[in-house]
């Protein structure tokens, strides 16, 4: 065993130094590992709330279009009909307003389906931006230290590896209000038309 010269500590050998620099180089790579990890997580992620969004897209342009069929199928009905006056105004609106609160609650669903998940895509592609640069943060100082013979502890600190989930600020839920004012706004006013519609063709 050998001692220091005071007598007062081990020398480190030869393989003391060679298993801490070992170390270093795993844990280094482990952390790399562990980023690049979180970079596709992430990315996958935000690819699937992408194909989640356009599905429920999909959804939401069908309901309109049978929603659209239905009401030119009423608007016709009444345009042909002899058989219905003035006073049968009530079957028509009824009708109307009962298929529009069907297509409203259809509607509200789908588009809550939609904001969460825009919601949940910009939370993961905040994350997969931080997250990726971070990682060409350290590949930068990493090279940088590698040419200036720097020690890689007194570069990177452990805690640099450590990316938290990301969130929008609170102005991002702005977007979503504007959202569905549009749609209800549109709603409503296919509703005041159908309506009105319906007593002009019975009752003038």
């Amino acid at each position: 065993e050998q001692k220091s010269w005071l007598g007062l500590g081990v020398v480190p050998s030869m393989a003391d130094y060679e298993t801490s620099t070992s170390h270093n180089h795993h844990s280094k790579e482990t952390a790399f590992q562990a980023l690049n990890t979180i970079i596709q997580l992430h990315f996958e992620k935000t690819l699937e709330k992408k194909r989640a969004i356009d599905l429920q897209k999909k959804e939401l342009h069908k309901l309109f279009q049978i929603f659209f069929i239905f009401l030119g199928l009423v608007f016709l009905a009444l345009a042909q009909s002899p058989r219905l006056q003035c006073r049968h105004c009530w079957i028509p609106i009824t009708l109307l307003s009962i298929a529009h609160l069907i297509f409203y609650v259809s509607v509200a669903q789908t588009l809550r389906c939609i904001n969460a998940f825009k919601y949940q895509r910009r939370c993961h592609k905040l994350t997969l931006g931080l997250a990726t640069e971070k990682l060409r943060e350290i590949k930068t100082r990493l090279a940088g230290a590698a040419t200036n013979g720097a020690d890689y502890d007194s570069v990177v600190a452990d805690e640099e590896f450590e990316i938290h989930y990301q969130e929008p600020p609170e102005t991002y839920f702005g977007k979503f209000k504007r959202n569905w004012a549009l749609h209800f706004g549109f709603l409503i006013l296919i509703y005041a038309f159908m309506i009105s519609s319906s007593v002009v063709l019975l009752c003038f």
